[in-house]
């Protein structure tokens, strides 16, 4: 007789149908709010309990004991515990609390049910709210990016937190939690929708990974992890959820599939610590000591309340960059580049193609001996100003070498990377021309130290700006997502004979600006960016990069997908 087949859990979440997120996604997003105040309660009662025991049970009182009792019983009744006890209230007290229990377990499970979402061919929707409802619909070809966090805590349940970010500012929306392996094969589901390949093409991809031998389910095909057979007991089931989680924490990618296993770019942990001490905040740490020191020692002590909440945010701010840097991974994939880094708390990122509006890479000046660099870019919809983890997303390389710089430029600008690498190095450490356009001697007036180094150039569809002596940068603006162009000339740049050409693009860290230039050469670079732009924003198709070839261009990225 032939074993019954258990049902096996939904994998796929993109078939259009409504979910729900994770059942401990209430306590993970307001319930360790709720424990923490019960905890901090507790601590505060600690003192009075141990009191009471001490004076109700210490044996060697003697004949202090009623005494000791009186003095204590004085000290309770001020207590608002010690009221509901002198008052016989303890059973109604218990009975309260009790309820609030109750009520908070029923809200987080009303929460739970009413937040659903779903995912079709051409948006991602979600519905929240108990009291008032929100419907929230994020359109697929708006898409500019997708981030899978794991906090700590989060790691603990086996959760993640999914987050779509689209075009325009508080637009992005969030999958707050889902299964660790839901949450990869949901982000892997979206991006092949977001990339142009419509539902035909998936299904015959399911329709013929179901016909070959070998294959598990259709839902396998569509890059939904499947949920693997169910131990044959309670004690291997529980091996099993460990070495699970122990797995979590030792990769932030759980299905290699997902992304190449190599980055190509590593991080030593020297360089990390050694750039976090040599940058720019670290400098205004010790500003923030030194003040605080002097006041203290002079009798200002105003300055404890003014500038030593400052420094611990500024310390907190060190301690994040640092264990943000730390198993940092960058590499492409068929979907775009993907970005990984955390040690207890993980994140990664996917920035699909034709979504990357700027880039920048920026040298400060005490790194300068060691040759290190930084890259950061501009998307839709990861604003600086929407808060530090939408300003870290920005960061594609913490720290890294001209070498490093290559290769995380080759995988930001791939249609272009052949062309942008000839000019990178001068870009990066040349001056007075080296490919790039000559600053006029008298913008030294305006730019004593940096006139030298400021340059543009023009290279397959790409605009790059060098400029900087004390903060060194090379900025690069791919023109098919250029937004407007501007030429600014001040009563001073005009008797100099001088201009300065501003380019932009959607908000975010970088600004792509020519800060003096000739001005006979910088009305020439406006005229050429303005009609470049136009011809190359109508050619361009990288943001829907899977329209074409998805399914025979690279026969190994069905699984992946």
């Amino acid at each position: 007789m032939t074993a019954p087949v258990r049902p096996q859990p939904v994998t796929n979440l993109a078939d259009g149908e409504w979910h729900r997120l994770h059942p401990a996604s209430p306590l993970l997003r307001g319930g360790l709010v709720f424990i923490a105040v019960l905890g901090f309660i507790i601590a505060n009662l600690r003192e009075r309990l141990v009191d009471m025991f001490i004076v109700i049970f210490a044996p060697d009182l003697g004949d202090d004991f009623e005494g000791e009792f009186e003095r204590w019983q004085g000290d309770w009744a001020n207590d608002p515990i010690g009221g509901i006890v002198n008052r016989g209230l303890v059973g109604w007290a218990i009975a309260g609390v009790a309820v609030v229990i109750v009520l908070v377990i029923i809200g987080f499970w009303l929460s739970w049910r009413m937040h659903t979402f779903r995912v079709t061919n051409e948006a991602v929707e979600v519905r929240s709210g108990l009291l008032f409802r929100s419907h929230r619909s994020a359109r697929l070809d708006r898409i500019q990016g997708i981030n899978v966090n794991r906090p700590v805590f989060a790691r603990l349940f086996g959760t993640a937190k999914l987050e779509i970010s689209v075009a325009g500012q508080s637009g992005n929306v969030q999958l707050s939690y889902l299964g660790s392996a839901l949450a990869d094969g949901l982000r892997a589901d979206v991006l092949r929708l977001a990339s142009g390949a419509r539902a035909e093409k998936a299904a015959a991809q399911a329709a013929k990974a179901t016909d070959a031998p070998g294959t598990i389910d259709a839902a396998a095909a569509l890059g939904a992890p499947v949920a693997p057979a169910p131990p044959a007991n309670g004690r291997s089931a529980v091996s099993a959820v460990i070495g699970h989680r122990v797995d979590e924490f030792l990769a932030p990618e759980l299905d290699p599939n997902l992304a190449p296993p190599e980055s190509v770019v590593h991080l030593p942990f020297g360089r990390v610590i050694g750039s976090t001490l040599l940058g720019g905040s670290t400098v205004w740490a010790i500003i923030l000591v030194a003040i605080i020191v002097i006041g203290v020692s002079t009798g200002q002590l105003w300055v404890l309340f003014s500038f030593v909440p400052a420094a611990i945010g500024l310390v907190s701010y060190l301690w994040s960059r640092i264990t943000k840097s730390l198993r940092y991974s960058i590499a492409g994939t068929p979907d775009g580049v993907r970005i990984g880094h955390g040690l207890l708390s993980t994140g990664n990122q996917t920035i699909p193609p034709g979504r990357i509006h700027a880039i920048e890479a920026q040298q400060w000046i005490l790194w300068r001996p060691f040759g290190w660099w930084s890259i950061r870019i501009n998307v839709a919809g990861q604003s600086v100003s929407a808060g530090n983890d939408a300003a870290q997303r920005t960061l594609v390389l913490p720290v890294g070498t001209v070498a490093d710089v290559h290769r995380v430029l080759a995988l930001l600008l791939p249609d272009a990377a052949a062309s942008v690498d000839a000019f990178v190095d001068a870009g990066l450490i040349g001056r007075d021309g080296d490919g790039f356009s000559r600053t006029p001697r008298r913008a030294a007036w305006l730019r004593p130290f940096s006139w030298r180094r400021i340059g543009w150039n023009v290279v397959d569809g790409v605009a790059l700006i060098r400029r900087g002596w004390l903060l060194r940068s090379l900025t690069l603006a791919p023109l098919a997502r250029m937004q407007s162009v501007a030429i600014h000339v001040g009563p001073v740049k005009r008797m100099l004979r001088l201009a300065a050409v501003r380019i932009h693009t959607v908000a975010g860290p970088v600004y792509a600006t020519l800060p003096v230039a000739d001005r006979e050469n910088a009305d020439g670079l406006f005229e050429r960016l303005a009609a470049e732009a136009v011809d190359r924003a109508a050619r361009d198709t990288s943001h829907h990069w899977g329209a074409a070839g998805a399914v025979t261009a690279r026969p190994e990225s069905a699984d992946a997908r």
